[in-house]
C-alpha cells in the first residue's frame, strides 16, 4: 500500500543519493521528492515544505537507507501540538541506533515558522516525538570526508548540549561511542571527527556566530582537508 504523505529526500553531496532516493521511493511509494543541492540548510529545509502537497510529509536526508520493511500505509498522522516525529537509524560504524539521520513525518507549517538553532530541527514550534521503532540506516560513512563530517558535527552539538534536552547520561553515552567508532567504512574518520568536534565545542561553543559553522558546508570542507589532507577528501 501506498503512503498517505508525500515525502522528500533532502541531499547535498551525499554520493548515493540518488539511489536513495530511488529506495525511498520504492518503499513509500506515492509522491517522492528529490531536493539536492541547496546552499543554506535552513533555506533548504524551508524548501522542502513547498514541494511537498501534503500538511505532514516523510524527510529523509540524501544518506538515509529506508528498511524495505518500514510500515509507510501503517504511520498515523501527527497530533495536535507535534511538529515532527522520528524515526531511528542504525549507526553503521559505532553501534548506536537513534534518531540521528532517521526519518522524520513532519508539518509543512512548523518548517515555515522555524526559529534559530544549530541543529536545525530542533527549532521547529511544537513538540518532538522520538518513536522506538527503528526505520532504516544512516550511511553516511560513504567517504572519508562524510565519515568525518557526521562526527565532528554530531559530537560538536552533543558536547555542546544537546538541543533537544537529552538527560547527560545518554549525552555521554553516544559521546563515548563516537569516538570509539571502529565498524564498517572510514570509521576511523568517524572517530576523528568526534574528538575534533569535542574540541571545537569547547572552543566556540559560547559563540553563536562561530558555532554555527558547523552548518557551512566549505568551512566544514575546509577544516577537514586542512587536518586531513586533499587525499582523503576525495576517498
Amino acid at each position: 500500500m501506498t503512503s498517505a504523505f508525500d515525502a522528500v529526500l533532502l541531499s547535498y553531496d551525499e554520493p548515493v543519493a540518488n539511489m536513495l532516493h530511488r529506495r525511498l521511493n520504492r518503499v513509500l511509494g506515492g509522491t517522492v521528492k528529490h531536493l539536492h543541492g541547496v546552499q543554506g540548510m535552513r533555506r533548504a529545509y524551508r524548501l522542502c515544505a513547498e514541494l511537498v502537497d501534503t500538511e505532514q510529509f516523510f524527510l529523509a536526508d540524501g544518506d538515509f537507507s529506508i528498511d524495505t520493511r518500514f510500515p509507510a500505509a501503517d504511520v498515523d498522522p501527527l497530533a495536535d501540538g507535534v511538529s515532527m516525529r522520528v524515526w531511528r537509524a542504525v549507526n553503521p560504524v559505532n553501534g548506536l541506533t537513534y534518531g540521528y539521520g532517521g526519518l522524520k513525518l513532519i508539518r509543512r507549517d512548523a518548517l515555515r515558522e522555524m526559529g534559530e538553532a544549530i541543529d536545525v530541527l530542533a527549532a521547529l514550534p511544537g513538540k518532538v516525538e522520538f518513536c522506538q521503532e527503528t526505520a532504516g540506516t544512516t550511511l553516511f560513512n560513504q567517504s572519508p570526508y562524510h565519515a568525518w563530517k557526521a562526527g565532528f558535527r554530531e559530537c560538536a552539538m552533543l558536547a555542546r548540549g544537546s538541543e533537544y534536552g537529552m538527560a547527560d547520561a545518554d549525552t555521554r553515552a553516544r559521546i563515548d561511542a563516537w569516538t570509539a567508532s571502529k565498524e564498517g567504512d572510514f570509521a576511523t574518520y568517524a572517530a576523528a571527527g568526534a574528538r575534533e568536534g569535542i574540541a571545537f565545542a569547547h572552543e566556540a561553543a559560547l559563540d553563536a556566530v562561530r558555532f554555527d559553522a558547523l552548518n557551512d558546508p566549505a568551512w566544514l570542507k575546509d577544516r577537514f582537508t586542512a587536518a586531513h589532507g586533499e587525499q582523503a577528501v576525495a576517498g
